[in-house]
C-alpha cells in the first residue's frame, strides 16, 4: 500500500506540440513523429503511440523521447522495456530528472529499493524542490524499514507542498506503520479534508480504526473507499475481514460470493487469511495465495548458491510473534529443547519487543537472537545468506505482519512454512509444508505449492511446562452459580451461523446452560442473533482478555469446548486440552478444520471427533445431559495428558528435527 506520484509526459526543448488525428501515418522528420506520438499517448491511443516512438526514436533517440516512450511502455505492462528505456535516455543525459524520477518508480515496483532510492536522490541532487521525488522516495524508504527518513522525506513533501495529498496520506501511513494510531487517524483526516472521497486515505483509515479497536468505524471505512473507488485493489479484503470480526453475518452472506469472484478474477486482492473464513475450497485458497504472492512480490534473483556442509545444521525460525502471543507460547520449548550437538538455533524478529517474560525466554532459548525490524527484506536476506542458514523456517505464512518478502529472495537452500498459517503460502520460493496426516492427507498435495512433509504425531508443538493456577470461582469468572457451561474460546471471527444454530439449540435444551465465548467487537451481534432464535441474550458469557496462565485456569470451570467450523480451535484447542477440558470437533474438508481433530487424535481422544455437524450437536448434547460419561471422558483425558503424544516436548522434539536432518541432507 502506497501512495505515489507520476510525472507527465516529458517536452523535448525547441519542439511543439502538434494535434494529430488517431492512426494517421507521419513521414515527416523526428520532430513530427514526436510530437504526434505525444498526443497519441495523452489521448490513450498507445498502439499508434508506440509504433510512432519507435519510428521516430529510430531516426534521432532523443533522451526526452525515451523517457515518454519508456512511459509508455510502463503503461502497457511492459515494465522492463521501459527501464531500459530510461537508462537509455540517461546514458544520453545522465542528468534528466524525468529519466531519474520514472526509472526509480520502476525500479520501487521491481522492489529493488536501494537502486530506487538512489535514483531519486540523483533526481533531487539535480532539482530539489520536486514534491513528487519527496513524496515516492518515503514510501521507497518506508519499504527499506527506514521509518524516520521516510517521515523526514515526506516532511520535505509538505514543507514545498502543504496541501499535497498523496503526501498527507503517506505521513498517516508511517505513523500507521510507527503504532502511533492516535496520530495517524488526525493525520488521515487532515488528508481526506484535503481531498474528501479520496479512496486510498478512506481505505487507511479503515485500517488504523482496525488497530485502534474500533472495527464499526473501520467497516464504514472500508466501504466508504470501496465506494469511492470501486476498483481499489484492497478496500474489499477490508470490507470482508471486518465483516467477519463483527459476526455481521447478512454481510458475510453477501460479500462471500464477491470475495470467492474477486480471487478468481483477481479484480481484487483478497488476503489468503481473510479468505480462510469465508469458506473451505482448497483450490481457491491455494489460486488466492499465489494470486495473492504475484500481486505484492515480484520475481527476484535467488540469493542461495548450493547446499552448505556445516558441523551443525544451522537452523533459523523467523517470526513477527517472538513476544506475548499464541504462536510463542507454543513454541518456547521446542526452541529450548533443540539438540545442540545437532543444531544451531537461530531467531529473526520482526515484530515488537514487548518486555515480556516470554520475550526474555525467548531470547534465551536461541544461539542467536536477532532483532531486524529496521531492516528491509533483502538485507534480512542477505543476513541468513551471511549467517548460512541451512534451513529457514516461517513462523506466519499469510498471517499478520508476515515478510514474505525476505524469503523470496531464497537465501536459504530449503526454505519451510510452519505452524501459524493453515494452508499453502501459494509462494515458489517455499519448499516444504510441515503438516501430519490429519490435517493434510496425501490427497492434499494439489492444493499446495509446497512438498507436504508429515511429523509422526501431530504437527503442533506444545510447551508442557506451562503451569496452571488454582482456577476461580464461577462467580470470579463472571458465571452463573449453577448450570451447564458450554464454551468456546476460539475468535469470534470463526463462529458461523450454522454452528450458531446448534449452539443455541443446545442452550434451548439443556435447562440452565450458558455458552462462555471470548468477549469483543462481535458480543453485540451475537446477543441480537441469540434474541432473533429464541435465546435469552444473557444467557451469552463474554470473558474478558486475561493474562495466559489465568486464561488457563478459567478453562477448569467450564465444563464442555465447543469447536468451530470451517476454522477450529488451534492454540485455544491445546489450551483446553491442557486444561482438562474436553473439546468436541467436527472435521473439515481443509486445513484449518482439522486441526482439532489432529490434536483429539494425539491425546487419544478419537471419540470426540464427529464428521457431520449432526454428529457433532448429538455428541455435545449427550455429554452434558450424561454427567457419568462426561466424568468418563474428563478422567481419560487427564490420564492421557501425561501418556499420549501430544504433550510430549521430547518425542515432539526428535520428530521434527529427524526432518530437519533429511531437509539439510
Amino acid at each position: 500500500m502506497r501512495v505515489n506520484d507520476e510525472i507527465p509526459l516529458s517536452a523535448v526543448r525547441g519542439w511543439r506540440t502538434l494535434a494529430i488525428v488517431p492512426h494517421m501515418t507521419i513521414a515527416g522528420d523526428p520532430q513530427q513523429l514526436f510530437t504526434a506520438a505525444a498526443a497519441a499517448q495523452a489521448a490513450g491511443n498507445l498502439v499508434d503511440a508506440d509504433r510512432l516512438y519507435r519510428e521516430a526514436l529510430a531516426r534521432a533517440p532523443v533522451p526526452e523521447m525515451l523517457v515518454n516512450h519508456g512511459n509508455l511502455l510502463n503503461r502497457l505492462g511492459r515494465k522492463s522495456e521501459a527501464l531500459a528505456r530510461y537508462d537509455q535516455a540517461l546514458a544520453g543525459n545522465p542528468g534528466l530528472v524525468p529519466a531519474l524520477y520514472n526509472r526509480g518508480n520502476l525500479l520501487s515496483d521491481f522492489k529493488r529499493l536501494e537502486e530506487a532510492l538512489a535514483s531519486y536522490d540523483r533526481a533531487l541532487a539535480r532539482q530539489h524542490d520536486l514534491v513528487a521525488v519527496w513524496n515516492n522516495r518515503a514510501t521507497v524508504l518506508r519499504g527499506l524499514r527506514r521509518l524516520d527518513e521516510a517521515m523526514a522525506s515526506i516532511e520535505r513533501a509538505l514543507a514545498l507542498a502543504p496541501g499535497h495529498v498523496n503526501a498527507l496520506t503517506n505521513r498517516a501511513m508511517l505513523l500507521w506503520d510507527m503504532k502511533r494510531f492516535d496520530d495517524a487517524l488526525a493525520a488521515v483526516d487532515v488528508a481526506l479534508a484535503a481531498k474528501p472521497g479520496f479512496g486510498e486515505a478512506l481505505y487507511l483509515r479503515g485500517n488504523i480504526l482496525t488497530d485502534l479497536q474500533r472495527p464499526d468505524e473501520a467497516l464504514r471505512s472500508y466501504e466508504a473507499a470501496l465506494a469511492a473507488s470501486p476498483d481499489h485493489p484492497h478496500a474489499l479484503n477490508g470490507v470482508a475481514r471486518t465483516a467477519l470480526a463483527l459476526c455481521d453475518w447478512p454481510r458475510t452472506a453477501s460479500l462471500a460470493p464477491q470475495v470467492a469472484q474477486a480471487v478468481v478474477t483477481g479484480r481484487a486482492v483478497i488476503q489468503p487469511f481473510t479468505l480462510l473464513g469465508y469458506g473451505d475450497d482448497a483450490a481457491l485458497q491455494r489460486q488466492c495465495a499465489e494470486s495473492y504472492i504475484r500481486r505484492i512480490l515480484p520475481p527476484v534473483p535467488p540469493l542461495a548458491q548450493g547446499r552448505y556442509r556445516h558441523d551443525k545444521i544451522r537452523l533459523a525460525y523467523l517470526s513477527a510473534d517472538f513476544h506475548q502471543h499464541p504462536t510463542a507460547q507454543l513454541l518456547a520449548e521446542l526452541f529450548e529443547r533443540h539438540d545442540r550437538s545437532r543444531f544451531e538455533v537461530t531467531a529473526i524478529a520482526f515484530g515488537p519487543d514487548d518486555g515480556s517474560a516470554l520475550r526474555a525466554r525467548l531470547v534465551k532459548a536461541f544461539d542467536r537472537f536477532e532483532d531486524v525490524r529496521g531492516r528491509s527484506d533483502l538485507a534480512v536476506a542477505k543476513l541468513l545468506r551471511a549467517l548460512e542458514i541451512d534451513i529457514a523456517v516461517d513462523l506466519n505464512g499469510h498471517t499478520q505482519d508476515a515478510r514474505p518478502g525476505i524469503f523470496a529472495h531464497h537465501a536459504v537452500p530449503v526454505q519451510v512454512s510452519y505452524l501459524v498459517y493453515p494452508g499453502t503460502t501459494g509462494a515458489p520460493f517455499m519448499d516444504v509444508v510441515l503438516a501430519d496426516r490429519i490435517v493434510l492427507p496425501a490427497d492434499q498435495q494439489p492444493f499446495f505449492s509446497e512438498k507436504i512433509i508429515h511429523l509422526p504425531d501431530c504437527y503442533q508443538a506444545n510447551d508442557a511446562t506451562r503451569e496452571i493456577p488454582p482456577a476461580p470461582t464461577r462467580a470470579e469468572a463472571g458465571l452463573p452459580a449453577e448450570g451447564f457451561v458450554f464454551c468456546c474460546f476460539n475468535n469470534g471471527w470463526k463462529i458461523t451461523p450454522a454452528l450458531f444454530d446448534i449452539w443455541m439449540r443446545l442452550l434451548a435444551q439443556v435447562e440452565g446452560s450458558v455458552l462462555w465465548l471470548l468477549d469483543g467487537p462481535h458480543a453485540d451481534n451475537l446477543r441480537r442473533e441469540a434474541q432473533a432464535r429464541g435465546i435469552d441474550p444473557a444467557r451469552l458469557v463474554f470473558a474478558p482478555k486475561l493474562p495466559p496462565s489465568h486464561h488457563l485456569a478459567r478453562h477448569r470451570v467450564a465444563d464442555l469446548f465447543l469447536d468451530t467450523l470451517p476454522y477450529n480451535a488451534h492454540t485455544t484447542a491445546s489450551d483446553a486440552l491442557y486444561a482438562g477440558l474436553p473439546l468436541v470437533t467436527c472435521i473439515g474438508k481443509a486445513f484449518p478444520g482439522r486441526v482439532a481433530a489432529s490434536l483429539l487424535k494425539a491425546i487419544d481422544m478419537p471419540e470426540l471427533v464427529t464428521t457431520s455437524f449432526g454428529q457433532y450437536e448429538d455428541l455435545a448434547l449427550e455429554l452434558a445431559k450424561n454427567p457419568a460419561l462426561l466424568a468418563a471422558t474428563r478422567a481419560k483425558l487427564a490420564r492421557n495428558h501425561s501418556t499420549t503424544p501430544l504433550f510430549d516436548s521430547d518425542r515432539f522434539r526428535k520428530a521434527i528435527e529427524e526432518v530437519f536432518v533429511s531437509l539439510a541432507g
